[in-house]
């Protein structure tokens, strides 16, 4: 009686591995079937990477001059507005070159106005001279009818006086007046040419003057520009002692010191704007097939954790991987070359109002994930950009302070002159 119970069991047990093992075939063919679908629906329209890193401008804030360093305004964290004062350098020795300069501005303006009056004087010589050659000769067209109106008076005494009716004293009057005439008309020829050689070296001296002020005014004239650009250079020497931001922004690697001496283009401080930071994302080159300029991108951070989404769009491919750039690129010509699949930076643009609800800071890690269902977007952009560059104001406006400077200058030591 104990085989048929025995039988039963085996039949049993094996009932239930049978049961078990279509329950798990069920299972794997229900999790391989969901990740079939997972892949066909989404992650072949994924590019994903976690080595991505945020990035942004970092401006450099160097001194244009020499100098001392006298005041230190600004410290790491600080944020500081566009156009404040970070650092002050003494600045003596600039204000003393800036006057200097002033005085040698001055110094030509009147120096032009001199030159000007003197071209005005030598018009006048000129106009002077013309009249008086002009009345020169006006007086020898009257020398030359008394002459000839004293030889005609001596023609007819002389036939009287072959005829006899006059004596030999009255022909000898009328010799003599001609005798007369002929020495003032002389004169009066020696005075036209006197007067023309005049008039010559007055238009000489006119056309030596008027080179020096031809076709300027007196801001342009060259000696009054020279001065002008020296109290330029001098004034912006002196504003250059307060070095300011460029920008706004938040302070970052400050190295100036109190009391230190500073030369042009060394490394004072950084800043950094807060709200100009994108994202450099560093996929796999057998991931970028499908991924296209204008895609969108969702990305999270480890410093906000996967709670916080940003929504970024790529905006550009590097122009070459990160080791092509390198400081030392491999050499691939060896004969042990070991093929490593390379990483290609991709830019992706941040949304500028989650970024300032969650501000980020350069170089925090990032995870992107690309979704690149829509391929119709470039690989390459060959549009020229336009609206992505930095400006900064705050240097053409202390040009224009010292333009200022100059035209003040030359309003007090000016007067009124021909242009």
């Amino acid at each position: 009686m104990t085989e048929p119970v025995q039988g039963g069991k085996a039949f049993t047990a094996g009932r239930k591995r049978r049961s078990v093992l279509l329950t798990m075939s069920m299972s794997f063919l229900a999790v391989a079937i969901a990740v079939s679908a997972w892949w066909l629906l989404v992650a072949r329209y994924r590019a994903t990477t976690d080595n991505a890193y945020v990035s942004g401008n970092v401006i450099q804030i160097a001194s244009q001059v020499s100098g001392t360093v006298v005041a230190v305004h600004a410290d790491d964290t600080d944020f500081v507005e566009e156009g404040q004062v970070l650092v002050e350098l003494d600045d003596a020795d600039a204000r003393i070159a800036l006057q200097s300069a002033e005085a040698a501005l001055a110094d030509a303006v009147r120096e032009v106005r001199g030159l000007y009056a003197g071209a005005g004087q030598s018009g006048e010589l000129v106009a002077q001279r013309t009249a008086d050659t002009e009345r020169m000769r006006q007086e020898l067209f009257r020398t030359e009818a008394e002459l000839q109106r004293a030889k005609d008076d001596f023609a007819r005494k002389e036939k009287l006086y072959r005829e006899k009716f006059i004596s030999d004293d009255a022909l000898q009057i009328a010799r003599t007046a001609v005798q007369a005439a002929e020495a003032v008309r002389a004169a009066a020829r020696a005075s036209v040419n006197e007067a023309g050689s005049a008039l010559a070296g007055a238009r000489k001296q006119k056309d030596g003057a008027d080179v020096l002020v031809d076709n300027t005014s007196l801001e342009n004239h060259p000696r009054v520009a020279a001065a002008a650009a020296k109290v330029k250079e001098a004034y912006l020497t002196l504003r250059r002692t307060r070095i300011v931001a460029p920008a706004h922004g938040h302070v970052a690697r400050r190295k100036v010191q109190l009391g230190e001496r500073v030369a042009p283009g060394g490394a004072l401080m950084a800043i950094i704007p807060a709200e100009q930071m994108w994202v450099d994302a560093n996929f796999k080159e057998t991931d970028l097939a499908d991924v296209r300029i204008g895609q969108p991108v969702k990305l999270s951070s480890d410093f906000w954790g996967d709670a916080v989404a940003y929504h970024g769009q790529v905006v550009g491919f590097a122009a070459g991987t990160g080791g092509a750039f390198a400081v030392l690129p491999a050499q691939n010509a060896s004969g042990n070359w070991i093929k490593i699949v390379q990483r290609l930076p991709v830019r992706v643009a941040l949304d500028p109002t989650e970024l300032e609800q969650h501000p980020l800071r350069i170089g925090l890690s990032m995870r992107a994930s690309i979704d690149t269902h829509d391929r119709s977007g470039p690989i390459l952009d060959a549009d020229a950009q336009s609206g992505r560059g930095l400006s900064t104001t705050v240097f053409a406006a202390q040009a224009k302070e010292a333009d200022a400077v100059i035209a003040r200058v030359i309003a007090d030591n000016r007067s009124s002159i021909r242009k």
